[in-house]
């Protein structure tokens, strides 16, 4: 099915060398003064010329000019095999400066966004706009190659203008826009298809790309023909940053869609989208995002944080995936899944791509299931080294617990002292005493000091304080229980405190425990803890305390109910919850358990509440005041005559005693639950979105690492053949790839890693390699032709845009395949035809035209193959374009993919109108056909 699917492409490619066949006879014939078929004389002024070797920037003249058949056939051989092989050294150089790319346009910073209810949040977003770094840095990273040769062809040869550089920037284009984009169309699966997302942005960009193309015809033929003047190269160059800001105008809908509030309806004929006036529309609008999505009433709304959320849904949403498919995995597993996940199914950048084709190209594998194995093993390597405990030479002495309740009548409460650590054979001596709090000793506890020995071997004791009981109704007290005056010794003797060598044990927090009695005398106040709970999603199940103050007397009961706020029951975010706590004589605290469900938000925060209802009382048995023949706690009998009256100083008492020993609520009767995101969760959802920035993938930290890199050879494949991540054995291809072009990666291994100064390093020294390459290339291939006759506008049209194209050829496929829309893969074509002209074009002639304006004189420039290839391009870009657009109609479902005969007709079409673009170019610069 593969080979079956890439056919048309081999065939375009056969066809590809047949014209380099009938190009290299044609030359042959040149040389030898056979030529049949008589030029036509036109305007054209580059017929005269001749297809003699010149003087390269760099590489000289191979001597001597004229060698035979046998010698000019092998020179073809070796400028040809030394031209691919500077190619391939183009293409892993160029993957360092895509990786420095990717680091720089990946830096993120962090913002506050306010939320509407006022709350706010920190977080981080990326610092480039995708648009703009996809025009820019990564546009330069792709076309660098064919800028730098413009550039470098005309400062070397005496700001003389060529024909190498130009006609590569227009040849590149068209392969660009007609080979890449038929791949694309085609590799798409049965079945499915690939719309342009972001549609206004390829509107800009493709509007620019036919204008750039225009605009360099009237440079050249109408303005001044034949000459560039100084306002001409330095607009040109002015245009690139106005084509970035109108592209990023249209990605943020700014200005005019402020106020436009149309809404847009399919005409049922045409298949067209109509628009007519109306509210904010509820549909999809033509870029695939809510119309007008960036205001609220007519104020521009952050997208930021609807950025930062859509990637985190994105990431629970496969977590929450894997954990149903994979329910035996654990956290960290899932994890890793997840980021192999995420990372193969992100949308990607075009430098990604880039960088991915060329590294399985060369042999260097797939970089995210080498990422992906290198976290697995990372992290193996973490759970199996774990660092051991330090040895405690030191004994420590403290309470455990520190803090201790018992009811008035207990007699006596045990209090617990431990010893850990050291040496257990040692015998310890700890002094301890009591100190007043709110109780006072001698009228709630009993004064207690002594000394506690841990003989050896013993690593807890027990002693007891006296708990002092009354019939006076008052408040719970406490007091304090201290440690103090520590010694060791080495035998069972009393230890003499002036021959300690060192401190063997330590008091060690706490030191200091507390006992609070709970009084017993009525049936007590109830209350939670606090007024406000903060839990977990992920508890699962919450416990809160009930708590029994001033008193334990008899058995009461306390109705609870749980009551919705923001968070709602019934199985939402809580399991209802309601019933009575039954509280027998001494029993001083209980439990309500409520079930909170986990939906795994990443933020959370909704609350409920947990109200206590009035307690009573059902067993007045034990209460003292009936037992002691006082006056009752819950009726104080008056008699209706009594009544009436002014009540005495007794049974005013006797009243408020009966009051105050009523079972009541207390301080805390509501609580306030506010259930808040899993805290574990959500540091992995933030953990896996900071390992999914691609930067952590293509960048390397160290020399080290690239020089491993380099010298290692790994399996190609594509991300869909399994989802485990794993890496396969490499291929017979994979070892011939990599012996190949093993000098150009450990020659590049010495660039700085993108790590040094956040990419900036690795980009400049990346920047001047591609220069030094590109000015081999341009020399070779300008020997290339001039050894077998070709002009170097034919050359560079054929075979230099065709070399330099090749990496960009299979990251437009690769992001074809793999993304769930068009534009990484022909969305950025239109965007990089539009730099290469503007920069490539643009700063090579107004470097030149300022330089002989300094000198009083004109830059020339020949328009005549040049005039006609642009003017070509223009026509058959204006076709591509008109018939991608045609392509989203419902019938064909999107410029990509699409019906099998569709696509083939699509792409045939795209082969043809670049075949024909070779041939009527090459026919024009030996004048076969009349150009300008």
């Amino acid at each position: 099915m593969a080979w079956l699917r890439l056919q048309p492409v081999t065939s375009a490619f056969l066809r590809f060398g047949l014209i380099t066949f009938v190009l290299f006879l044609h030359g042959l014939q040149v040389d030898a003064g056979t030529g049949a078929i008589p030029p036509i004389t036109g305007q054209n002024d580059t017929c005269s010329g001749s297809s003699e070797c010149k003087e390269g920037v760099i590489l000289p003249i191979w001597y001597p000019e004229n060698p035979s058949l046998g010698d000019k056939i092998a020179r073809v051989i070796v400028y040809f095999v030394a031209l691919i092989y500077m190619f391939l050294g183009v293409s892993i150089i160029a993957d360092r400066f895509m990786a420095s790319i990717e680091v720089i346009t990946s830096q993120e910073k962090e913002i506050t966004i306010k939320k509407s209810n006022g709350e706010t949040i920190t977080t981080t977003i990326r610092v480039w706009n995708e648009t703009v770094s996809n025009l820019t840095l990564m546009a330069l990273g792709s076309s660098a190659p064919e800028i730098l040769l413009s550039l470098i062809e005309v400062c070397g040869h005496g700001f003389v203008a060529g024909d190498l550089g130009p006609s590569t920037i227009v040849g590149s284009a068209a392969f660009n826009m007609f080979i890449i984009i038929a791949i694309c169309v085609y590799v798409i699966p049965d079945g499915e298809t690939r719309k342009i997302k972001h549609l206004r942005v390829f509107f800009v960009t493709a509007a620019w790309s036919i204008f750039a193309y225009i605009w360099l015809y009237m440079i050249l033929a109408v303005f001044s023909p034949g000459v560039v003047q100084v306002w001409e190269g330095l607009l040109t160059l002015f245009f690139f940053p106005v084509c970035v800001i109108l592209a990023w105008i249209a990605d943020r809908k700014l200005f005019l869609y402020k106020y436009m509030h149309k809404r847009y309806r399919t005409d049922k004929h045409r298949g067209i989208i109509i628009e007519t006036e109306g509210d904010h529309p509820k549909g999809i609008e033509m870029d695939g995002k809510m119309m007008n999505s960036h205001f609220l009433d007519g104020n521009l709304v952050p997208m930021e944080g609807k950025e930062v959320d859509e990637s985190r849904k994105e990431m629970i949403r496969i977590l929450k995936d894997l954990k149903q498919k994979h329910p035996e995995k654990d956290l960290d597993q899932l994890v890793e899944m997840a980021n192999y996940y995420a990372l193969s199914h992100q949308q990607k950048s075009r430098a990604f791509y880039r960088i991915q084709a060329t590294r399985m190209m060369t042999g260097a594998g797939n970089i995210l299931k080498k990422h992906a194995a290198e976290q697995a093993k990372r992290s193996t390597s973490l759970h199996e080294v774990r660092p051991e405990e330090p040895e405690e030479f030191i004994s420590k002495i403290y309470f455990d617990p520190c803090s201790y309740q018992c009811l008035e009548n207990c007699g006596a409460v045990l209090l617990t002292i431990v010893r850990k650590g050291g040496d257990v054979s040692k015998t310890i001596y700890v002094d301890y005493k009591t100190e007043d709090g709110s109780a006072n000793a001698g009228a709630d506890y009993e004064f207690t000091e002594g000394t506690v020995v841990l003989k050896s071997g013993e690593t807890q004791k027990e002693f007891s304080i006296g708990i002092i009981d009354d019939d006076i109704f008052e408040e719970d007290e406490h007091f304090f229980v201290r440690l103090s005056n520590l010694r060791v010794v080495e035998t069972d003797e009393p230890p003499d405190l002036n021959k300690l060598p060192y401190p063997k044990a330590i008091l060690a927090s706490p030191c200091v425990a507390t006992v609070t009695i709970l009084d017993d005398d009525h049936a007590g106040i109830f209350t939670f803890e606090c007024d406000v709970i903060h839990v977990s999603e992920s508890i699962g199940v919450m416990e809160v305390k009930v708590l029994r103050t001033s008193g334990a007397r008899g058995t009461v009961i306390v109705p609870f109910r749980t009551v919705e706020g923001t968070a709602k029951g019934g199985g939402e975010d809580f399991e209802d919850a309601y019933g009575e706590l039954e509280f027998k004589n001494d029993e001083t605290v209980k439990t309500i358990h409520i079930k909170v469900i986990d939906d795994e938000e990443y933020e959370k925060n909704k609350t409920f509440f947990l109200e206590l209802m009035g307690p009573r009382m059902v067993d007045m048995s034990l209460q003292k005041g009936v037992e002691c023949g006082g006056p009752s706690l819950y009726v104080v009998a008056v008699p209706t005559e009594v009544s009436e009256r002014k009540l005495t100083m007794e049974e005013e008492e006797a009243k408020r005693i009966a009051e105050m020993g009523k079972p009541i609520l207390g301080e805390h009767p509501k609580l306030e639950v506010i259930v808040e995101e899993s805290y574990e969760f959500k540091s992995t959802v933030d953990k896996l979105i900071k390992k999914t920035n691609l930067a952590l993938v293509v960048g390397t930290h160290s020399w080290r690492d690239q020089f491993m890199e380099a010298i290692t050879v790994s399996a190609a494949g594509d991300e869909d053949e399994d989802e485990s991540g794993e890496e396969r054995l490499p291929s017979c291809f994979d070892y011939v790839m990599h012996f190949l072009t093993v000098f150009w990666k450990v020659l590049f291994a010495c660039v700085p890693p993108t790590e040094y100064c956040n990419g900036w390093a690795c980009f400049i020294v990346s920047i001047m390699i591609i220069g030094m390459l590109t000015a081999v290339i341009g020399d070779l291939a300008s020997h290339f032709g001039c050894t077998i006759g070709l002009k170097d506008s034919v050359t560079a049209v054929v075979f230099v845009a065709f070399g330099t194209s090749v990496p960009d050829t299979f990251a437009s496929k690769a992001a074809a395949v793999q993304d769930m829309y068009a534009d990484a893969s022909i969305g950025n074509v239109t965007g990089s035809n539009a730099v290469n002209v503007f920069l490539g074009i643009g700063l090579a002639w107004s470097v030149a035209a300022i330089y002989w304006a300094s000198k009083g004189q004109e830059f020339h420039v020949s328009a005549g193959t040049l005039a006609f290839s642009v003017t070509l391009f223009t026509i058959f870009a204006f076709v591509c374009i008109s018939i991608l657009l045609y392509r989203r109609r419902p019938h064909f479902g999107g410029e990509l993919g699409g019906p099998k005969g569709c696509r083939l007709a699509t792409t045939l079409l795209f082969v043809s109108l670049w075949l024909l673009y070779i041939l009527f170019a090459t026919l024009e610069a030996y004048c076969y056909i009349r150009g300008f």
